[in-house]
């Protein structure tokens, strides 16, 4: 059993702290802790108090702080080479996408950088296909989207967003995209015209709470996407590479995609790697030239990518994530009540509502804080909790008792 931090507050670093403050753009408002190192499940901070990371960066480091698979295939491409440009060919891209492609019965793979941009590749590779396969007229493509929806923070994904405080002095706004209730399959139906290029959404919404559609919402908005000749396109981004139980969210639902957008644990939490991943027929619209990146396919990127492909080609974490998903769902849906208000899950993920009476989801997580839980707050009095896969069972509880304390202190 992994030793655990005592409830007793050890004093932070405050002059970490204040330089980060002083030198760097206040663009997220972090917890008063300054991590050092970590392995694992857990962090250590500079004064070397130990937390057990409940957000894994998002989803990105769903294997875990270090995890020696993917840290040997960094050192070993970290002495061969780096970065060669789109330019040449080098020889990790190939073997990657193969079986990248392989793990999501796709044809295609497209390597990009970051989540935002693979979404931004996403929408431009939808558009291209209206125009060059569907025939949409030029410069009508319009896609759908869903209220709630978190793609990325680009000019043009906020333009779809429905979050006030991603928005709120950034435009003018790209326009072509339709926005509808998220779990509402007829009136993305009703949305659908001979514009429609694509229907982007997330299969589970996880920056707006873990939200989880209705039973049969994905299989029906996959039907609708085929019957009108419309790409179903799904942000996988947080919820695919193990996190749900599944590789990937919409296999819960036995649905297929024409396209995953993928990206966060890709990398393993060691460099940034995103993908388009999608049927030969979509992303084949593509001619050099017509999109790019320096460092999209950079072989270190790939050695990682393939990685982590290899840790879930066995089938082992996404199994773990499911049986200790379905643990920390029983404990969450105990607390149900008087201080948390709704629970959702989907693998080991969750988004926990706290009576707004109580406290803010962000006072909660302060409250995690001091007993050496890390997790983080959304829209008011929700918190998420998503540990990595290789959390310890008796660590996980661990956690839960510490939640449970916390509401009740």
């Amino acid at each position: 059993m992994t030793s655990r931090p005592t409830v007793d507050p050890v004093s932070l670093t405050v002059r970490d702290i204040a330089l980060d403050d002083a030198v760097t753009a206040h663009n997220y408002h972090p917890l008063p802790v300054v991590i050092a190192s970590a392995s694992g499940a857990w962090v250590t901070d500079v004064d070397g108090r130990r937390y057990l990371d409940c957000l894994a960066g998002y989803s990105a480091l769903n294997f875990g702080h270090g995890h020696p698979v993917l840290l040997d295939a960094a050192r070993e491409q970290l002495e061969r080479i780096t970065l060669t440009s789109r330019a040449f060919h080098n020889d990790r891209m190939g073997p990657f996408c193969r079986d990248l492609a392989e793990l999501a019965g796709m044809d295609l793979v497209l390597p990009m950088n970051t989540g935002a941009e693979a979404v931004e590749t996403a929408i431009k590779v939808s558009r291209k296909w209206g125009y060059d396969v569907k025939g949409v007229p030029a410069d009508r493509a319009t896609i759908i989207v869903t209220e709630g929806n978190f793609h990325g923070r680009t000019t043009t994904i906020i333009s779809f967003s429905t979050d006030p405080v991603a928005r709120a002095g950034f435009g003018p706004f790209t326009p072509g995209f339709r926005i509808v209730p998220y779990g509402d399959a007829a009136a993305l139906g009703a949305a659908i015209d001979e514009t429609t290029v694509a229907v982007l959404i997330e299969p589970v919404q996880g920056e707006a709470g873990v939200q989880v559609p209705p039973p049969g919402y994905l299989a029906e908005v996959r039907e609708l996407c085929t019957a009108a000749n419309v790409l179903l396109v799904a942000d996988e981004i947080q919820s695919g590479l193990g996190r749900t139980g599944s590789t990937f969210a919409c296999e819960l639902e036995d649905v297929v995609p024409d396209a995953y957008v993928l990206g966060k644990a890709l990398g393993g939490g060691i460099v940034p790697v995103s993908a388009v991943v999608a049927r030969r027929e979509v992303l084949e619209v593509l001619t050099p030239g017509s999109h790019g990146s320096t460092f999209g396919g950079n072989p270190l990127a790939c050695a990682v990518g393939h990685a982590v492909v290899g840790l879930l080609q066995t089938g082992e974490y996404q199994a773990r994530a499911a049986e200790l998903g379905a643990r920390m769902r029983e404990r969450l849906l105990d607390l149900v009540g008087d201080r948390v208000t709704a629970v959702r899950t989907r693998g080991l993920w969750a988004g926990v509502d706290v009576d707004p009476a109580l406290m803010t989801g962000r006072e909660l997580c302060e409250r995690l804080l001091a007993r050496g839980v890390l997790a983080k707050d959304t829209h008011g009095s929700t918190i998420r909790l998503a540990p990595p896969i290789v959390i310890e069972q008796d660590d996980l509880d661990w956690m839960l008792d510490q939640l449970t304390e916390a509401l009740s202190s």
